[in-house]
Order: structure tokens, then sequence, then C-alpha cells
């Protein structure tokens, strides 16, 4: 079986982010990046794949600049056996183009699957995989949470509101990865060590035309301090003018 992971390289999301001068972008500095959660899951499973068959590969493919290798390496650690680097200035915000780019790589490598996370934090747009899926003739499954893959076949639960769905379908598929499919293993330090040595390959990311890009980036407004008002029942009509004159709840 040869399967192929798409990661992201993405910041860490418990911190205080700051705007960079350009306004369209975060400022870097002091910023911690990792794998997106997502796609950690999705080089789980496709790891799991391999070795449940026996055999197989396990590509990780990531797009954007040098840096990417570090997300790439951090796949290779965890178990993938080679890595594609997707060059580019930078990651577009346009999951189009983004999919261009993958869709090229991918469509001609004999993939019995091609993995995705859900989504990324950063973006949220959530579409990459199935334009890809749609560029390269394949079936598409998203959001799984449950996968089973035997004989060129697949079932996957999806979580629904309020509900679950149960889909088969054939491979080759492109399938994006819920919470909940798996617990992403910890790179080895034996993992580590090998990923230096595991090859991974860089060429020019063939995106596509650019139709979305961001215009400007806020930050949400800080939060009034609160205020006390007093305890017990005696502040319950200082509580309630409050709430009618300058909350406007009421």
């Amino acid at each position: 079986m040869k399967i192929a992971v798409c990661v992201k390289r993405v910041a860490d999301m418990d911190v205080r982010f700051r705007i960079a001068q350009d306004g369209t972008s975060l400022d870097e500095a002091g910023l911690k990046f990792d794998i997106n959660d997502f796609d950690s899951w999705a080089v789980e499973a496709a790891l799991q794949l391999r070795e449940k068959a026996g055999q197989g590969e396990v590509v990780a493919i990531s797009l954007g600049p040098d840096n990417v290798q570090e997300t790439i390496r951090k796949a290779l650690s965890m178990g993938a056996d080679r890595g594609i680097h997707l060059k580019a200035d930078k990651v577009p915000f346009d999951g189009s183009a983004i999919a261009s780019a993958i869709a090229a790589e991918v469509k001609d490598g004999g993939y019995d699957i091609v993995f995705f996370g859900k989504m990324s934090p950063d973006s949220a747009n959530g579409v990459v995989g199935s334009i890809v899926a749609e560029k390269i003739g394949y079936a598409c499954v998203t959001a799984v949470s449950r996968l089973e893959v035997a004989d060129g076949k697949a079932k996957a639960k999806r979580e629904l509101e309020g509900a679950q769905e149960i889909v088969e379908f054939a491979l080759p598929a492109v399938i994006t990865v819920d919470e909940g499919l798996n617990t992403a293993r910890y790179p080895s330090l034996k993992g580590i060590m090998a990923a230096k040595k595991k090859p991974l390959e860089s060429k020019p990311a063939q995106l596509g035309e650019i139709q979305v890009e961001i215009e400007k980036l806020e930050l949400p407004p800080e939060r009034a301090a609160g205020k006390i008002i007093g305890e017990g029942a005696a502040a319950v009509p200082e509580l309630i003018r409050l709430l009618s004159t300058e909350a406007k709840v009421l």
C-alpha cells in the first residue's frame, strides 16, 4: 500500500499573537511551530495501515518555504519513509491554489490513499483535501473518526451534528482525518536519528491561480474590565440596572 500524507507547519495556538507590519500576516517572532494536530493523526493513520499490511510506503508532503522541512522531518521521525517539499515563498490562504500544487504532485504517484487533516487551525478553510480529490478523480471522505481498510475497500465513520454516518468506498481515495481517529505516536530517539537520513526531495510547487487573499488581519478588541457591585441580595437592584442600561441585555 502506498500512502501520501499532507502535513502543514502551524503555530502553537496557546500563545498571544501579534500582527506583522504588513497587516496581513502574523509576526512569527517568538512563536513555536509544529505539525498540525489533525495532520499528525493523519500520519498515525497512515503508519498504522502500513504496519497492518506489513509492507508499503508512507510519503509525507508539505508545501511552503524551507522551514516546512522541519515539519516533514517530524513526520519522518514518526515513521514515514520519505518526504517531498513543495517549495513556495509562502503558503497562500487560497485552498484551491494549494490543492492544485498537491494534486500535481500526487496524481501520477500511484497512491492508494492520500491523507489530510480535517483542517488547519491557522486558516480553518478545510477545503484542500476535497479539492485535491476532485482534481485527481479520487473518492473523497472527510472528517473521518474511524477507519477500516481491507481488500481495496474502506469503511469510515463520520461524526455529524447529533448523529454518525458510516460510509463505504473503494480505493484509491482522499481521506481527511478528524479528532478521535487515533492518538499520534511520539517520535522515539531512534526515529529522530533515522529521520535525518531519510530522503527528502525539494521541488518547486505548481501553485494554481491565487483567487483569494487576505486583505487585513485584526485582533479582537480587548474585553472591558469587570465590575464588582456588591454581594448578596442587596446587589441585585444595581445588577439589574447595569444589565439594562450598560450591557443592554434586559
